[in-house]
Formats: structure tokens, sequence, C-alpha cells
């Protein structure tokens, strides 16, 4: 795996399903699907805008760690189960995001994690 490099968080969701929370592949960086809950506590916050807020700050970690940040992610999927959802999560979303627009796709769709009201994957290209 000629540099390739994994980043985790400690969730037991990486453990139990065998992946990294980032893998960070030459310039690149995928980040998996993160949901809104807090890893140490298995406890998820109150309303999806709240989890969309907690999941960046588990993915702005990973990207961190990669030596990258959300100025670097080119593509994002964002899925929450509740379609009334969409706009607080999009909201969060935009304000971690600054000026970047990457691309992006939104998916309604019931999740893996029971209390899960919004997952978020993203893909970055480090300029270093």
């Amino acid at each position: 795996m000629n540099g390739r490099r994994f980043v985790l968080s400690g969730s037991r969701w990486e453990e139990l399903a065998g992946y990294a929370r980032a893998v960070v592949d030459g310039r690149w960086v995928f980040v998996s699907g993160t949901v809104g809950q807090d890893f140490r506590t298995g406890r998820f916050p109150e309303g999806a805008e709240a989890q969309a807020e907690l999941a960046l700050d588990t993915i702005g970690d990973a990207l961190a760690e990669a030596g990258a940040g959300f100025d670097d992610v080119v593509r994002v999927r964002v899925y929450v189960p509740d379609r009334s959802d969409v706009v607080a999560v999009s909201q969060a979303w935009r304000r971690r995001l600054g000026d970047n627009r990457p691309a992006n796709t939104t998916v309604c769709s019931p999740l893996a994690v029971e209390g899960a009201r919004v997952e978020i994957e993203v893909t970055a290209r480090r300029n270093a």
C-alpha cells in the first residue's frame, strides 16, 4: 500500500466493520460516512442540525490528521432519513464549508445506525 495511510476516530463502527474514518492515498483523502454521534459516549445530540455539526467536527478532525481541511473538499455526499431535515443539515454544512463549493449529492434514505439523523462523507484533494 505504497503511500496509503489510515485515519481512525475511535468509532465502534470502524472496529465493528473493519474500516477507517479516512484513507489518505497520495493527494486524495476519502472520509467514510460519518454520523453525528459522540463516539466516546455513544450518544446522539437532539436534532439533525446538531448531529450534522458533530459529524462535521469528526470529519474536520479526520481531514486535519490527513493534512487537509474543508477548503480541500471536492465531493460531499449527505444521507438524511427525513426529508424535512435536509435544509437544517445543508445549512450546517454550508457554514462549515465557507466559500468552497464541492460537488454534492443529498439522498433521503434510512441509515444503518439507529438514532442517526444524518450521515456525511467527503472526498478531498490535498494541495501538498
